[in-house]
């Protein structure tokens, strides 16, 4: 439990490849607000499609493939998601050339900004990156140009990513997520021990905050 007083420590299990993962925060982070909670996030690699290949493929084909969407289903999602993003102030800018991509380097270097205090910051700019700037993360390049974006150092960005120093520790704890059962994301995990899982809304997200705020009071 929570010590009073203590900030909430709120552990994320997401990929920057689900835009539910991003809407999910931010209803989260609405909820906060709200309810005036202190709290720590922490954030976890989840690689929605490790086996994709690094060129990635068309996203729409993706859903289509791996969910059996219709395309009439998927461009209904897309302007959902799409009217929830605006009304959370994040910008979804689809297209029918935007591409699902590998994400493995991608956590690699969160991993490593992490170290330095700016994974969440870095977390967010690469959501704004592939879902409003339709920017290629797949590039080493492009991620090593959105982790200078943020005050990182991009020379060391690309070292990280090209020398792969942090590949088994971010395998080790995307296997410990999937062995506390996490097999889709975001996974919310609060105060280590009650798991929300998929974007709940700011309602939801309050209420939940409410109810341990009680709890640890």
């Amino acid at each position: 439990m929570t010590k009073p007083n203590a900030p909430l420590r709120i552990d994320i299990a997401s990929d920057v490849m689900c835009p539910w993962c991003i809407i999910g925060y931010l209803q989260l982070a609405h909820a906060l607000e709200a309810t005036g909670t202190a709290h720590e996030i922490h954030w976890h690699p989840f690689e929605l499609n490790p086996e994709m290949p690094a060129d990635g493929q068309n996203m729409r084909e993706h859903i289509i493939e791996k969910y059996g969407s219709t395309p009439e289903q998927s461009e209904a999602s897309r302007r959902q998601m799409t009217e929830v993003g605006k009304g959370l102030g994040f910008e979804f800018s689809f297209a029918d050339d935007m591409r699902m991509h590998n994400t493995f380097n991608l956590h690699q270097l969160l991993h490593w900004a992490e170290q330095q205090g700016r994974m969440h910051d870095l977390k967010l700019a690469l959501f704004e990156a592939h879902f409003t700037h339709r920017r290629d993360l797949s590039d080493n390049n492009v991620l090593a140009e959105e982790a200078a974006g943020i005050g990182l150092d991009k020379s060391e960005a690309l070292a990280v990513l090209e020398d792969q120093r942090f590949a088994d520790e971010v395998r080790s704890v995307e296997h410990f997520w999937l062995q506390q059962g996490v097999r889709g994301v975001p996974a919310v995990v609060f105060d280590r021990k009650h798991l929300v899982t998929g974007a709940q809304g700011v309602d939801n997200y309050t209420r939940i905050l409410e109810q341990l705020n009680e709890m640890s009071a």
